[in-house]
């Protein structure tokens, strides 16, 4: 009787426990990487135990990838809530590159667990059925906003919307994954306020300008404040 107790006290809320431990899971590998992180760990941060986590999620590299997926999922969930198919083309583009910056910064977590998966050349995101299925309405949701953008004059080329989406990502996510060497090389505090909102109007003037053809000037929104010279790298 008392063993059933004490089952039916971690089973009583699965789906909460679940989340719980992926959330646990998702700090200490953003944190240490796949082969640093403790499964021990986990379980404490969860309120759980070995036994827990393995009933609930599996073994490591499953406990892993269920990170992974979850951490796409999140992201892919809150870009298809931008309501980019009801905005002009340019400003629809302006919202997808602000979304992903302000994601980004919001998440380092994400940025982690992407530099681990890529260090692992994706061996485990290649186990997954989920994520591709997830990616799928988004390239279409941008391809969508590229043709309507051609079809009103106000883009000159239908660009490859996984390009774009690439381009996007990475103008966002080098900047900010380098920011710690990017500050010293170039005497500048990257992560300031300031500075995150030029690059910000800087990613959207590149972008549009590329897609419209006009000059990146046409989209500036602020002037920068003039600078002290800094030693350039050599």
């Amino acid at each position: 009787m008392a063993k059933a107790k004490r089952v039916l006290k971690w089973q009583r809320d699965p789906e909460g426990m679940r989340l719980r431990i992926l959330e646990a899971a998702k700090q200490e590998f953003a944190a240490h990487g796949l082969a640093g992180a403790r499964v021990d760990r986990i379980a404490a941060k969860a309120g759980a135990n070995k036994r827990m986590l393995y009933y609930h999620v599996g073994k490591k590299d499953d406990l892993y990838l269920a990170v992974l997926e979850g951490a796409y999922e999140k992201i892919r969930v809150e870009e298809r809530a931008l309501d980019l198919e009801h905005l002009d083309p340019p400003e629809a583009i302006e919202r997808l590159i602000s979304f992903t910056w302000n994601y980004f910064i919001r998440n380092p977590e994400f940025l982690a667990l992407l530099n681990s998966e890529n260090l692992a050349r994706a061996r485990h995101l290649k186990r997954s059925t989920k994520v591709k299925s997830m990616h799928s309405p988004f390239v279409e949701m941008i391809r969508t906003v590229v043709t309507r953008g051609v079809e009103s004059g106000d883009f000159q080329v239908a660009v490859d919307p996984v390009q774009l989406y690439i381009s996007i990502a990475a103008l966002c996510f080098f900047y900010l994954s380098n920011s710690a060497t990017l500050s010293v090389i170039f005497g500048r505090d990257l992560l300031k306020k300031e500075a995150k909102d030029e690059r910000l109007d800087h990613m959207v003037a590149l972008v549009l300008a590329a897609l419209t053809g006009k000059s990146a000037a046409a989209f500036g929104k602020r002037v920068p404040k003039p600078r002290a010279a800094a030693h350039q790298p050599v």
